[in-house]
């Protein structure tokens, strides 16, 4: 291969919801993003993606994303996403021999397509990869190529594995310049409404603040009693539920807040909202846990804390962070350019070994 040369790739998104992402869906935000800087690079590109997707990229789709059968029919029988995963595998076996690399972002079935092929291909897991599952998946494909998206994710990715770690990257076009002084002197938290997001910590600080709470995201369907038992009973006042947001309203909501609250109990492979917060200007107050360390500059863009009082004594020091440098710093580490330059590095890495 000519070094340096335009590569066809093909970019295979998840099912769940159709591209772009109307509300919820950082995984597709991704997909969406590194395949237009992709192409904005020079490449061809091609998109894998349910038939309800709206990209100005060459697409091919099988069948309609999760999300559309679960809006026109209610209830779906479980096995429905498996199909339209297999369903979609069958349209990239079809066109194998078109791409260079074939960089996937979902689930597992891909690695046994693939098989001789799994040497030139790219695996992002959007999700912790240190429980069963995906530990079972390495274990079952050791030959299979995958880009962790931090240090912390990297940690449990096997050796044979792990072919670099690439942080994700947005698209500075889609958030506005950053306002010196936010509007609103009312904290921001964003994100499912589960235990492993904690938005009751967030209410918890706010409180003790005496600052107002803008609670923006969906409940969790997995788990629906912890809005009733945790959030709901807390709601009114100066603490507010707003529910999904899109991207016009949550640009809205991070640009007014004074700052965004990221309380996570759980090992967060990377957190998107913490650097759409940052293309925002707005610091990020974030528990230290997973890729938060990774992500958050203390002192800079945000306040890295292990405790409550921590966390309210953050809130009182964000005079001290300037919202220009916050967005500066996102512009130097976390753009969409820079994440697809960092994976065209790994793929041409891939395509260099025999």
């Amino acid at each position: 291969m000519t070094p340096n040369r335009p590569l066809r790739i093909a970019q295979i998104s998840p099912l769940i919801l159709p591209l772009p992402a109307r509300e919820a869906g950082g995984t597709e935000r991704i997909v969406v993003d590194l395949s237009y800087a992709l192409h904005a690079l020079g490449h061809e590109v091609t998109v894998f993606a349910s038939a309800d997707s709206d990209l100005d990229l060459p697409c091919v789709s099988a069948l309609e994303s999760l999300a559309f059968f679960e809006a026109r029919d209610g209830q779906v029988p479980p096995g429905l996403p498996g199909v339209l995963e297999a369903a979609l595998m069958e349209q990239l076996r079809e066109r194998l021999a078109d791409f260079d690399i074939v960089h996937c972002h979902g689930e597992f079935f891909h690695a046994a397509l693939l098989g001789e092929r799994r040497k030139h291909s790219l695996t992002t897991i959007h999700w912790r990869t240190d429980e069963l599952d995906r530990q079972l998946f390495f274990s079952a494909f050791p030959d299979l190529p995958v880009a962790a998206i931090s240090a912390s994710q990297a940690r449990t990715i096997p050796p044979s594995n792990c072919r670099g770690i690439v942080t994700h990257g947005l698209d500075p076009a889609r958030f506005g310049q950053p306002q010196q002084n936010a509007r609103e002197q009312a904290l921001l938290f964003i994100g499912r409404m589960t235990d492993q997001k904690r938005p009751d910590r967030a209410i918890q600080i706010a409180r003790r603040c005496e600052h107002a709470l803008k609670l923006a995201g969906s409940r969790d369907p997995g788990n629906p009693y912890y809005f009733e038992h945790h959030v709901q009973p807390a709601l009114g006042g100066a603490i507010e539920h707003v529910g999904g947001v899109d991207d016009a309203r949550k640009r809205e909501l991070l640009s007014a807040a004074s700052a965004l609250l990221f309380p996570i109990d759980w090992p967060e492979p990377f957190g998107l909202v913490m650097i759409e917060a940052m293309a925002c200007g707005t610091p990020v107050i974030a528990w230290n846990n997973g890729a938060v360390a990774e992500v958050v500059e203390h002192g800079v863009t945000g306040f890295i804390v292990e405790t409550m009082d921590e966390a309210v004594n953050a809130v009182a020091r964000l005079p001290e962070l300037d919202r220009s440098t916050i967005r500066a710093r996102f512009l130097e580490r976390f753009t969409a350019e820079r994440m697809a330059r960092d994976y065209v590095a790994i793929y041409r890495q891939l395509l260099a070994e025999r």
